[in-house]
């Protein structure tokens, strides 16, 4: 788990269309409703969709957040798209003991193997259940619950009602498929 009592900064990799940012505002929502502070912001140009974007998360259950530059020294990485694997460098500036929570269909093992992701590493088929449970293979809000397993920086609760929110009739669906890879994600230390 992840020191919450500290400013916790999450990096995620999507592609574009996949809700990397939209992953960052529900967290930064939750984390604000929780009463903690928060901010969320994407990095991207004038990519397509499919093309690969980062957006960014700082919570701080302290003090105000004044950083408002781009995190390169992630205490989390969230990669919504296992592609994205062999050709970014993912775990850049991860910290010592940082968390990388990967949406995959391999085997922790084979992950670290094949990538040289040491320490935490918590693995999830978001693919999967996006698919069975939303009709779509976005994995944002099964993220979403990926993170909450692997780092506990907010309540699993506490991001019911920005799903609510921003999805509205689709909502419910969401709710479930964050709640079920909330279950499924695995971590290993």
């Amino acid at each position: 788990m992840i020191d919450t009592s500290q400013l916790v900064e999450i990096r995620w990799h999507g592609r574009g269309g996949q809700g990397a940012v939209t992953s960052a505002e529900l967290v930064a929502q939750a984390a604000i409703n929780e009463g903690q502070y928060a901010q969320a912001f994407p990095s991207f140009g004038p990519e397509r969709r499919g093309a690969p974007v980062l957006a960014f998360v700082r919570i701080s259950s302290k003090q105000p957040i004044k950083i408002r530059t781009e995190i390169t020294e992630p205490d989390v990485v969230v990669v919504l798209d296992p592609s994205l694997l062999p050709i970014a460098n993912v775990t850049s500036g991860l910290k010592t003991n940082g968390v990388v929570i990967v949406n995959t269909r391999k085997l922790a093992k084979q992950i670290r193997q094949e990538f040289g992701i040491k320490g935490a590493l918590a693995t999830v088929d978001a693919t999967k259940i996006a698919r069975e449970l939303l009709g779509v293979p976005i994995t944002n809000t099964t993220m979403v619950g990926a993170l909450v397993k692997a780092t506990g920086v907010v309540k699993l609760g506490s991001l019911l009602e920005p799903i609510e929110h921003r999805f509205g009739r689709l909502a419910e669906r969401n709710i479930s498929a964050m709640k079920r890879a909330y279950e499924e994600t695995l971590v290993e230390e």
